[in-house]
């Protein structure tokens, strides 16, 4: 349109021209039709002035000026006498944006594409950047297999000028793919070259890392990934010749052909090196993966390159290039590997900056790194302080650049850049059980207290079974080697039946104090002591905890309470290699501790746990992770007092169910339960004498030892958008959990016994429960929350179900 209201207007310059009209002075230029944009503005974009001489080339350069200020749709010049008159008329002013029918591209990404476009609200309209808009729209509607999609801009007029923008998008469906044909391939069958594809035919539900739906950029991963299907096991010649997509007549069905040459294999000859080695020729022929004569592997000679770049950025050579030559021999389909080295400059670090830590302190994020500054670049330590700084839980996400220093080809600063996370919480749950009903908790955590990195717990929590008031402190540098201290005080009031457990009553008060050693990056010890004194009331004498009551007898005061004073000692030791500490996707972290009452204390006892969990990611993007966690858990008593074998005590014994154990049962409502000796109670039938007359209950009472078992399967999840994706994570599992009493001695039930039905051998810890279910965890402003749904598989009557919990304040 441009060109044609250019093109006439040059005519009519030069019929004005041929009427006798020559070139003329101008003495008064005009311009008509300015609504939005302003007169000075438009004359500065004129390369002509009053008194220039104007002909008709003069003409088309006012012409193309104006409309290169990309504020005119029409264009005319005309003369009046001697002045110039230019008659424009305005694009329109955009008044909104919108978008319909889209679902495949978010508003986001279409508004940051329109942006770069210059359609923006309030600027002029541009129809021309919108039909290159439109068809950018449909050609990536192509490339992910939508070939019916239209895009179209709807234009609005309205008053004064302006316009309403909206696109309408009519996506349709995505080809599917009907059929992928190899052509060429006599080594390998057609099944096992599309086992290595994403893309397939007649995909299964459960094979959620396929897809049928045809996309132009995962069919050229799927060749890449061919190619090394190929490399891995020797051809190095294999290629690609053709690619052929076919689209049905209706646009809804694709047709693949790869024509492909595999080839022959070759065997490595030898392995040479050249070039920059800085003395460690030796250190890199060490991690050459090929013998004499063993066939190509394209995966380990990739492995091998990044090795070398490894050992030299962890030298200082933050740059290094690594390329491996073949030489082939293909008379003997064999070949020779010069592997060139070229290592760089040796850099150091002048400056270590941290950006994104508004609350978190400088010395915090400093204290965990190990790349010094001024000293050289070392690769693996950069990493180092990468993984602490995960591993902390005060940040969603953590990256490190490199940036050269300008003027300089010596000297890199590192920025870390951090997206800090709630470090705080407050600790609020909610759980509804078939059977429990409701219940809530409260509490209060800061884990990065004004972001000195301390933690402080001042904490009144309060539920229905239990009041507890501590006030908690630990500084992880309490000085600089990494020396930490800690300490609480606690006031505790436990009611047991109101918490699915037998009844007894438990006040408590006491203290300790920890001290933690780190040993090397990954592993922590930790020693403590502490005190505390018990008064448990209303205890109930069932068969589990006679044992435990004879041998604390002189504990025991008139109203039948036992009141102890125990001091105890504790030591921990912890491996941490995950790879952050909110939400990992990858790595180890196990933890051993044991606690043990010193000689002399009233109750005389040990008790030790380990934890673990293992993820292993699925898929490179750790969208896929696969979680194990296990538990394994002992304790009893040690030496004698008034002749009487010490136990565990009863309020130190291990329970299961509820989110943190195993989901889908009541809290604490799973294992062995009370079992009562009463001879005179009748009901026991034939049992008499001096034989025992046992009536069980389903009061839960715990147990010494204690076996957990989960596998979680964490996938991506639905309807999440990216913003969100470091905050809450979907998974779903399958937990197991065994409980049991190393010191309770079975005896077949009387068929009359009273509550049979809950009895079985409680020493055998073969006797496990099973559930499965779904659990997503968001970590919200007011700290975690974690929903589950989950329903048992395997269970004992007795086992309280419950379906649904919802909590704040506890991640698993």
């Amino acid at each position: 349109m441009a060109i044609k209201h250019i093109l006439f207007a040059s005519l009519l310059a030069t019929s004005v021209s041929a009427n006798g009209a020559e070139d003329f002075v101008v003495q008064d230029i005009r311009i008509e039709g300015l609504q939005r944009v302003a007169l000075g503005a438009a004359l500065l974009k004129m390369p002509v002035r009053i008194g220039d001489s104007v002909d008709s080339k003069d003409i088309s350069e006012i012409i193309n000026a104006l409309y290169q200020s990309g504020n005119f749709e029409d264009i005319k010049v005309l003369r009046d006498k001697d002045a110039l008159v230019i008659r424009v008329k305005e694009r329109p002013t955009i008044a909104s944006i919108s978008f319909s029918g889209n679902s495949a591209i978010k508003e986001e990404q279409l508004q940051q594409n329109l942006d770069a476009s210059g359609i923006v609200v309030g600027e002029a309209l541009d129809r021309t950047t919108l039909s290159n808009i439109e068809k950018g729209l449909e050609d990536f509607y192509y490339s992910v297999g939508k070939y019916n999609a239209k895009v179209q801009a709807v234009v609005t007029p309205l008053p004064r000028n302006r316009a309403d923008l909206k696109f309408v998008f009519s996506e349709g469906v995505s080809a599917k793919i009907k059929q992928i044909n190899f052509i060429g391939n006599k080594v390998f069958t057609d099944q096992e070259l599309l086992s290595r594809f994403n893309l397939n035919v007649d995909v299964a539900w459960w094979n959620f890392l396929a897809d049928d739906k045809y996309q132009k950029q995962v069919l050229a991963g799927d060749i890449e990934a061919l190619k090394s299907f190929y490399l891995d096991r020797g051809y190095l010649k294999f290629k690609v010749d053709t690619t052929q997509v076919s689209i049905s007549p209706d646009k809804k069905g694709v047709y693949i052909t790869l024509g492909i040459d595999e080839g022959e294999p070759y065997q490595v000859k030898d392995v040479k090196f050249r070039g920059q080695l800085i003395g460690k020729e030796a250190e890199f022929e060490s991690m050459v993966p090929f013998k004499d004569g063993d066939t190509y592997n394209g995966s380990s000679v990739t492995a091998l390159e990044e090795n070398i770049k490894r050992v030299l950025g962890e030298a200082g050579y933050a740059y290094p290039q690594v390329r491996t030559i073949p030489e082939f021999d293909d008379e003997n389909n064999q070949v020779s590997l010069v592997i060139n080295v070229e290592a760089g400059n040796r850099i150091y670090v002048r400056d270590i900056r941290f950006t994104g830590n508004n609350s978190t302190k400088d010395e915090v994020l400093r204290r965990e790194m190990r790349q010094m500054e001024s000293s050289w670049l070392n690769s693996k330590s950069i990493e180092t302080g990468k993984n602490r700084l995960n591993r902390l839980g005060f940040f969603e996400t953590v990256d490190v650049q490199t940036v050269r220093v300008p003027g300089t080809d010596d000297q890199v600063d590192l920025v870390y850049d951090v997206k800090e996370a709630n470090s705080g919480s407050i600790n609020f749950g909610v759980g509804y059980g078939t059977e429990s009903g409701i219940s809530f908790q409260v509490g209060l955590q800061q884990d990065n207290f004004a972001g000195s990195g301390d933690r402080v717990g001042i904490s009144a929590m309060t539920n229905k079974y239990q009041k507890n008031i501590t006030l908690d402190y630990r500084d992880p540098y309490w000085n600089l080697d990494g020396v930490s201290l800690g300490g609480q005080v606690f006031y505790n009031e436990f009611e047991a039946s109101k918490a699915g457990i037998i009844d007894y009553t438990d006040q408590s008060y006491g203290g300790t104090l920890t001290w933690g050693f780190p040993v090397d990056e990954l592993n922590y010890l930790e020693f403590g002591g502490g005190y505390t004194h018990s008064r448990l009331g209303n205890i109930k004498e069932y068969v589990q905890i006679e044992k435990f009551l004879q041998a604390q007898e002189k504990n025991l005061d008139a109203e039948g309470n036992l009141i102890t004073d125990d001091f105890h000692l504790t030591a921990s030791w912890t491996r941490n290699n995950l790879n952050r500490g909110r939400f990992p996707t990858a790595g180890n972290h196990q933890k051993l501790y044991g606690k043990v009452t010193v000689p002399g204390s009233d109750v005389q006892y040990f008790k030790a746990q380990y934890d673990v969990r293992q993820y292993f990611p699925i898929t490179d993007s750790h969208s896929f992770t696969l979680m194990l966690k296990g538990r394994l858990g002992y304790g009893n008593g040690y030496g004698q007092t008034n002749g009487n074998d010490n136990l565990l005590p009863f309020y130190e014994n291990f329970y299961v169910g509820g989110f943190s154990t195993l989901r889908g049962f009541r809290q604490n409502s799973v294992g062995p339960k009370a079992v009562y000796n009463d001879p005179n109670g009748g009901g026991c039938g034939s049992v008499g004498g001096n034989n025992p007359c046992y009536s069980a209950t389903e009061q839960s009472v715990g147990g010494n030892a204690v076996a957990l078992a989960s596998v979680e399967l964490i996938v991506p999840t639905p309807f999440a958008s990216d913003e969100f994706r470091n905050q809450i994570r979907t998974s779903v599992f399958f937990d197991a959990a065994s409980l049991w009493d190393t010191e309770f001695t079975y005896i077949s039930p009387d068929p009359n016994m009273p509550g049979q039905q809950y009895y079985y051998d409680y020493s055998d810890p073969s006797n496990y429960r099973a559930s499965v279910g779904v659990a997503v965890q968001w970590m919200s402003p007011m700290g975690p929350l974690v929903f589950s749904l989950a329903t048992p598989v395997k269970k004992f009557e007795g086992d309280k179900t419950e379906a649904f919990t919802f909590t704040i304040g506890n991640t698993f």
